[in-house]
């Protein structure tokens, strides 16, 4: 009978005649048989199925042998032997260089057939054996798969004892190199079934003997934490993470993370190839197993490692959000990665480029798996705005993206801060700041923060890029008798010439510290400034060796030179004048008190209060990027200034007005008036900000610096509680109130008095009002009438004639913004510009520096973002919008610089003579040696540092260009950026690349 089956299946005739043929066989074969009969069947059945050249033949073997096995048990039993099985196992069958891939399944088949036997027992001892020897060999992921298959239908043949635990781990040994060379779909598939069979496996193991649960562990861990130069580990290890029983976590990393013999190499390696598992397809709790590793590296301190694996592999992660398939198990990843990584905004930052383009692929798929990452990832990049405040520029296409998206609350951004933090004490982490090579390609340096100490850093580079004031810092001689100004002579000196990217400004800060600010806490810097500028000052005077006396002389200008001496510096540089007037309403007399002051403190006005349209001394026109001309009948504004100042009754005609006058902004919605005369005019800021819509314009009542200065010298009314003690009624009595500069300061300084007291929450609250910032400023001084004459003779726009003010310039140079609510809180940074006197082939005319063009002094001139160890480039433009942008940044203090005129020419021409104003000052030689000592050291540290992070980065495992996952969305338009059917595209190529 064999005979005839071996010539009907090896004959030409069609497959269906074949059948029929091989059905009557089959049928014959239910009959009683004598044992060669059998023995001969069973010999060519086994041959069709192991070395059949075709499917069919390979079924028709399979179908005899299950007839035989059947019908004729104990000829099978006998055929089925332990040395037939050792022989196929140990040699295989078929011809030297052709053997069969199909022992396995035969054997898989044959068992079904022999397991009630007396031989059963030696056969499974056998396959016991030969199933671990198997396993050593390291075979495919077919032939892997297969074994599984094998030992999950019949455990009786999975190794015992301590063969087991070998088992298991010589399993993972051959999952550790499984690799998918093909790139087609239905081949990708099947080689992940092939892994969830190895896994599942070792699932069944586990479930029945726990005790092989940790040493699998153990030997898993030592794979991915291997250093060696070799192939890197499958990801399909990630198959056998998804089994091990939750439970088990925390006993499991506690070992791991207070092992002292693993190495932070080793461990970085580990961990790094485990966040590379979140793209393996069918991994359950991979991203649980991620984390609770992170968390326990955290709880033993070991911040290095997470900030070396952190930084190296989170654009990987952020890549996989493409992909729905494993896009929660990244998402919660990423979600802690960035939650945790809270000393520095690098890990944040190396994200913005691409936030724009995945959020757009994920509105484009339109499932609900994209909306609900769409929230979390949104929720998420404001937690990172909030945390990292004051990088307006490199926000502005992230936030565009995100605007339509929900926005969290501030309790649940600082929830989610604060139980994700590596720490809760900051200072853990002060060796952690963001670590950067050289410094800013802007050529400036940052300030180290040291916690929350962003109020100095602000003020100290506001104070640094006041030209005229760093120059004469830095030319104070030694031995000065001024320890404070020292200190800051020396930071000024290391921000001008040091080679780190950012310097600690932790010597100044202890010098200049407040005793009633509190350690650690966020601060007012306008506080701070004001405290510092005092201390400077004061210590100067006490310190100052009288000069040498007046020359006895006529001449004013001697005088007023010898006056200007013996000012202090800060005097020089920030010190104006101010008079304040009382006007009894009774008996019309007037008090009058001159007061010294550093800077002005501009309250808003009442929100019912209109000062755009009061008639004030110092009423404001927006009128765009011009300057506003000079009443033409100013000269009527002459006598008491109550006069000028009194608000006019309808029936009276308008009130002639000196005006504060402003450069470089205008409302929204309103076009720049056209330039006419002699007014300065600049190209109008175009508005970027009508993508928003309403929504992100400034209100049509918005407030300008030129409002709150109006609302600052406009006339007081003291009545009824506040009434005023005349001194020659001898009473209370109704008086006015008015306020005027009489003289202005090199460096105006501005402070928006933006903290209020709320009595009702009995709380400071923060006033958020957008106000718009001119980049020129002129204001109208007070001066004697003879000073008044002498400018109208030699300027047009100098001085109103008759008026007893005179026109004096300021351009804008600094901008401290605060990023917050409230006063306790937030972020303070600063914009910063050189403001220089001349253009660069200006020469000077009658003693007078010639003015640089209003558009090279507000638009041209370069302007910097600092913002503590960062330092960017920016614009007016930014400066300008910041608050339309993010709601919360808002300008608090505001640096200008006046123009220098005949009546500034003395202070020019004084640090002109100091070398203040042409070139940079000389420093003395303990400072240049400081300064030369502290770079070399930069030097050594910086090539130390470099060692040491090419061992950590060459310890980190290898893994594909994670950019092109987005380039390959981006340039995809058919592709919504899944992989499933349910995200509506993706092909088979990108899936490949998604494992891969």
């Amino acid at each position: 009978m064999d005979k005839i089956l071996e010539a009907v299946v090896m004959s030409s005739y069609p497959n269906n005649v074949k059948q029929g043929l091989v059905r009557r066989v089959i049928e014959a074969a239910k009959q009683p048989m004598d044992s060669e009969q059998c023995w001969s069947m069973l010999e060519l059945s086994t041959k069709l199925y192991l070395t059949g050249d075709t499917k069919y033949k390979r079924e028709i073997g399979k179908e005899v042998l299950e007839v035989y096995g059947h019908y004729h048990p104990e000829e099978f039993e006998e055929f089925f032997n332990v040395r037939f099985l050792l022989s196929l196992l140990q040699e295989g069958y078929g011809p030297l260089g052709k053997r069969s891939h199909y022992v396995l399944d035969y054997i898989q088949l044959g068992l079904q057939f022999v397991l009630e036997s007396p031989s059963a027992n030696s056969i499974f001892s056998l396959l016991r054996i030969e199933m671990l020897r198997k396993v050593c060999e390291r075979p495919s992921p077919k032939q892997c798969a297969k074994i599984s298959k094998l030992l999950m239908q019949h455990p009786q043949c999975i190794p015992t004892g301590k063969h087991q635990l070998l088992f298991c781990q010589q399993l993972i040994r051959c999952i550790e190199q499984f690799q998918c060379i093909s790139e087609g779909e239905e081949e990708i598939m099947e080689f992940l079934e092939q892994v969830n069979k190895v896994s599942s496996l070792l699932q069944r193991i586990w479930r029945t003997q726990t005790s092989a649960i940790l040493p699998s562990l153990k030997e898993l861990f030592t794979i991915i934490s291997s250093t060696e130069e070799q192939e890197a580990p499958s990801n399909a290890l990630a198959s056998v993470v998804q089994f091990v029983p939750l439970e088990l976590m925390d006993g499991v990393i506690r070992n791991l993370t207070n092992d002292d013999s693993i190495t932070d190499v080793q461990m970085m390696m580990a961990i790094g190839r485990m966040i590379d598992w979140v793209s393996w397809p069918l991994g359950k709790n991979i991203d649980k197993w991620i984390i609770a590793l992170m968390k326990g590296l955290a709880a033993v301190k070991k911040f290095s490692i997470l900030i070396e694996v952190t930084l190296s592999k989170i654009e990987k992660v952020f890549s996989k959000l493409l992909y729905p398939i494993v896009r929660e198990g990244a998402l919660s990843v990423l979600q802690y990665m960035l939650l945790s990584f809270q000393h520095s905004h690098e890990a944040f930052h190396l994200l913005l480029p691409h936030i724009p383009r995945l959020v757009a692929s994920l509105k484009k798929e339109d499932s609900n798996s994209a909306t609900s990452s769409l929230e979390q990832l949104a929720e998420l990049i404001h937690c990172m705005f909030f945390r990292f405040s004051g990088f307006p520029d490199l926000y502005k296409p992230v936030l565009e993206a995100v605007k339509a998206l929900p926005i969290p609350n501030e309790d649940r951004i600082k929830h989610l801060l604060g139980q994700n933090a590596w720490t809760s004490q900051e200072n853990e982490l002060a060796s952690f700041y963001p670590r950067l090579a050289s410094k800013s390609e802007t050529g400036k340096i940052g300030l180290i923060n040291l916690g929350n100490t962003c109020y100095m850093n602000s003020i100290i580079q506001s104070l640094f890029m006041a030209s005229d004031f760093r120059h004469s810092v830095l030319n104070l001689t030694e031995g000065n008798s001024q320890p404070l100004m020292t200190k800051l002579q020396w930071l000024f000196a290391f921000l001008e010439h040091s080679q780190r990217p950012a310097i600690s400004p932790e010597s100044f800060l202890s010098a200049s510290w407040p005793p009633w600010f509190t350690p650690g806490a966020q601060q007012d810097c306008s506080e701070y400034l004001k405290y510092l500028l005092d201390r400077l000052h004061e210590e100067e005077k006490t310190g100052k060796r009288i000069y040498q006396k007046l020359k006895e002389s006529s001449l004013k200008s001697q005088v007023v030179e010898h006056h200007y001496l013996n000012k202090t510096l800060i005097e020089k540089m920030f010190g104006g004048k101010m008079m304040t007037k009382i006007r009894c309403l009774k008996c019309l007399n007037v008090s009058s008190r001159e007061e010294a002051f550093t800077d002005l403190s501009l309250a808003f006005p009442p929100s019912d209060r209109n000062v755009r349209g009061s008639t004030s001394i110092l009423p404001v026109e927006e009128i765009g990027p011009q300057f506003i001309e000079p009443p033409e009948n100013a000269g009527q504004l002459m006598g008491s200034p109550w006069i000028q100042r009194k608000a006019p009754m309808a029936s009276d005609h308008a009130a002639p007005l000196v005006s504060v006058e402003t450069l470089g902004f205008q409302e929204r919605g309103e076009a720049a008036n056209p330039i006419h005369g002699n007014e300065v005019g600049v190209d109008a800021t175009k508005d970027p900000l009508s993508a928003f819509g309403e929504q992100a314009c400034a209100p049509k009542d918005s407030r300008s610096v030129p409002d709150l200065i109006n609302y600052f010298l406009s006339p007081e009314r003291l009545t009824a509680e506040n009434k005023y003690h005349c001194e020659k009624c001898a009473s209370l009595q109704d008086a006015e109130k008015v306020a005027e500069l009489t003289e202005g300061p090199h460096y105006l300084i501005l402070t928006l008095l933006r903290f209020s007291f709320d009595p009702q929450t009995m709380k400071r609250k923060k006033i958020l009002d957008n106000v718009s910032i001119p980049v020129v400023l002129k204001l109208p001084i007070l001066v004697a009438p003879e000073e008044t004459e002498e400018v109208c003779q030699h300027g047009k726009d100098g001085a109103v004639p008759g008026s007893g003010f005179i026109t004096v310039v300021y351009d804008l140079c600094s901008v401290v913004v605060h990023s917050g609510i409230t006063p306790e809180s937030g972020h303070y940074y600063c914009y910063s510009r050189e403001c220089t006197d001349t253009t660069p082939h200006g020469q000077p005319q009658d003693g007078v520096p010639k003015p640089a063009s209003d558009k090279q002094l507000g638009f041209e001139i370069q302007w910097y973002l600092f913002n503590d160890t960062r330092v960017s480039f920016s614009s007016f433009q930014s400066v300008s919008n910041v608050t339309s942008f993010f709601l919360k940044d808002t300008a608090y203090v505001l640096f200008y610089r006046q123009r220098p005129d005949r009546q500034s020419c003395l202070l020019h021409e004084a640090l002109a003579e100091a070398g203040c104003l042409h070139g940079e000052p000389s420093l003395h030689k303990d400072l240049m040696e400081a300064i030369s000592k502290d770079n070399i050291l930069f030097l050594q540290e910086k090539e130390k540092e470099a060692r040491k992070r090419a061992a950590y980065i060459s310890a980190l495992p290898k893994s594909p260009l994670w950019w092109r996952d987005l380039d390959r969305d981006k340039d995809d338009d058919s592709s919504s950026g899944g992989c499933s059917p349910a995200a509506g595209g993706g092909g088979s190529s990108s899936f490949h690349g998604l494992v891969f």
